[in-house]
């Protein structure tokens, strides 16, 4: 009972912070342009007050249950609560919610754990990098060994066919960047 009342709260720290910082106050609303810098320094500073793993982050957030609810019938939880650094490309509710009918609950029966990990790992590099860094990139090399192309249009950024809709959520062990379609690996 402690566990889930500290849990609780800590996701209640995480759901204001994830807020604010989608009103603008903290983090970008879209990535920056590789001609633009961005000040991180008060985004990194306000996640040291709410420091938390990269499952406790997207928890809170409230727009992530898909998402976690992939991760345990992957049983890649623990993996995305280690020490990490870890670079995480989070496909919202609404992300999920595009995926051909009947693809999601097809991907989360136990006999389709190995693709779903597949496709949950394609959204995972190795290493903290932020919006400016992966901008600065042509692709990136996910954990699942695949490659992620990489490019800006229009001032936002894709991956793949993704769209970076909110980037540099930190936390203790890494970086989550908000992607409005869910990536899926060749």
């Amino acid at each position: 009972m402690k566990k889930l009342t500290i849990l609780v709260a800590a996701a209640a720290v995480l759901v204001a912070g994830y807020q604010t910082s989608k009103a603008g106050s903290c983090g970008s609303s879209h990535a920056s342009s590789k001609s633009a810098s961005y000040d991180h320094s008060h985004d990194k500073a306000h996640a040291s007050a709410t420091m938390t793993d990269i499952v406790d982050l997207a928890i809170g957030a409230g727009s992530f249950k898909t998402l976690t609810s992939a991760l345990v019938a992957a049983d890649l939880v623990d993996v995305l609560r280690g020490d990490g650094p870890f670079t995480v490309f989070a496909p919202t509710d609404e992300a999920f919610a595009k995926l051909p009918k009947g693809t999601l609950e097809a991907l989360l029966k136990p006999e389709n754990r190995d693709q779903l990990t597949a496709i949950l790992t394609y959204h995972v590099v190795p290493g903290k990098l932020d919006a400016e860094e992966v901008a600065s990139r042509r692709n990136i090399k996910t954990v699942n060994g695949q490659r992620i192309d990489i490019q800006e249009k229009r001032g936002g950024l894709l991956l793949d066919d993704s769209k970076v809709v909110s980037a540099d959520l930190f936390a203790d062990n890494g970086v989550v960047h908000v992607v409005d379609t869910v990536l899926l690996p060749n």
